[in-house]
């Protein structure tokens, strides 16, 4: 017996059928007396909504198993549950690295920096990455380093925790980062300088150089992060490579004056802020609904 006989013959077609409830109460003791474990009420119960969320017209990938479903089953949202199962597929998660991902807020970080459009694009395709700013998320999230607020670690302890916790670091950095070195040294008229943490972008293929701020990011980091990338230019790119991306990651920022700081500097720079905390779930929802509201004024006005 599967989903669909669950929905189409036990209830008749009636997905809110009165008698639904006993009826899956004892088809789950039938089915556990014949086949054994699996057949819960709570997994019946997932069968069932599996059905009327997944029609056999539907398109349903073989890469994700029962357990990725049971997870994606319980977001309420249409396009949020397209988004995850498009980017599970994407960058191959397990069921931990999904469960983590929805817990952070993924789509409702990459969707407050779009337009509905690509709002919509984000869910029907997932974040596909063509262009530097693909890869940027707004917050970063950290709160697997485990530190509690407030903080006062340094800039050097920050980063060895991040390194030491890499797999949950390149899980938030997204598809496509691998890790080349930290504190990795370029010397500049005799003088050393050391940027925190470089990788190598495999689908863009450049560097990403990522210098860490404990405080608000100021102007001479950004700077500081345009020198690097001239340098990782001109003397580290080999042929092939595409022009490296900075990354200035800051526990604050204002806005005003990285807007003016970054007046005429490399488009491949940028200031994104970290948190340590998961998101509210209940804010982000709220710039969502912003941007849908903008929307629909602005096609009023055309």
């Amino acid at each position: 017996m599967d989903s669909q006989h669950i929905v189409e013959f036990e209830q008749d077609g009636n997905v809110k059928a009165k008698y639904g409830n006993k009826l899956l109460e004892n088809l789950s003791k039938d089915l556990s007396l014949l086949h054994g474990r699996g057949f819960s009420l709570s997994n019946i119960k997932r069968m069932r909504q599996f059905y009327t969320q997944y029609p056999i017209s539907a398109t349903v990938s073989h890469q994700l198993s029962w357990s990725h479903y049971v997870e994606l089953l319980k977001i309420n949202d249409p396009l949020e549950r397209e988004f995850y199962e498009k980017q599970a597929i994407l960058e191959n998660w397990n069921i931990r690295e999904l469960k983590r991902q929805k817990k952070s807020s993924l789509f409702l970080r990459l969707a407050a920096a779009k337009d509905k459009e690509g709002i919509l694009k984000l869910a029907k395709q997932g974040q596909r990455i063509e262009n530097p700013v693909d890869i940027m998320r707004e917050p970063y999230i950290l709160e697997f380093l485990k530190i509690p607020e407030p903080y006062h670690l340094s800039e050097t302890d920050l980063e060895k925790r991040l390194i030491n916790e890499l797999q949950h670091f390149l899980l938030e950095l997204g598809k496509g980062f691998a890790f080349i070195g930290r504190q990795y040294r370029i010397t500049l008229g005799n003088r050393h300088h050391y940027v925190d943490l470089v990788f190598y972008h495999r689908i863009l293929k450049c560097f990403v150089l990522i210098d860490l701020k404990k405080e608000e990011a100021g102007y001479e980091d950004v700077g500081q992060m345009n020198m690097y990338l001239g340098y990782f230019e001109k003397e580290e790119n080999t042929e092939g490579d595409n022009p490296p991306i900075g990354i200035v990651l800051a526990r604050d920022k204002d806005e005003l004056l990285v807007e003016y700081a970054m007046h005429g500097i490399s488009a491949q720079l940028f200031v994104q802020k970290y948190q340590l905390y998961l998101p509210h779930e209940a804010e982000l929802r709220k710039e969502i609904e912003k941007i849908y509201s903008q929307h629909k004024e602005e096609q009023g006005k055309i």
